[in-house]
């Protein structure tokens, strides 16, 4: 699975077929990335194309110096279910607005 960073779009995106593209997308504000959608097409959920979305955006925010709030509830979730990537989480903590999809 190839994650595609698209800087101007300001989000991360897996093309999965012709018409489906899987896509996390972000905003930065300072030194801090606010994870606002992560969004995976119906037929193509369950098979961890979100978490991998998750996993490269968070590689590309420590990266860059970046602190992470996870604003849709599947980020939310995210760092629930993986404690080893709460080092990159803000002081700051917002789970309002965006949304999440992937079951």
């Amino acid at each position: 699975m190839e994650v595609v960073h698209e800087p101007e779009r300001d989000r991360f995106a897996i093309y999965l077929a012709p018409g489906a593209c899987a896509f996390l997308r972000y905003e930065i504000r300072g030194g801090t990335i606010y994870i606002k959608t992560v969004y995976t097409p119906p037929e193509f959920r369950g098979r961890g194309v979100a978490t991998h979305l998750m996993i490269r955006a968070l590689e590309w925010a420590e990266a860059n110096g970046y602190k992470v709030v996870p604003v849709c509830s599947f980020a939310a979730r995210f760092f629930e279910r993986h404690a080893e990537w709460r080092r990159v989480l803000s002081e700051e903590r917002s789970q309002t607005g965006g949304s999440a999809a992937e079951a």
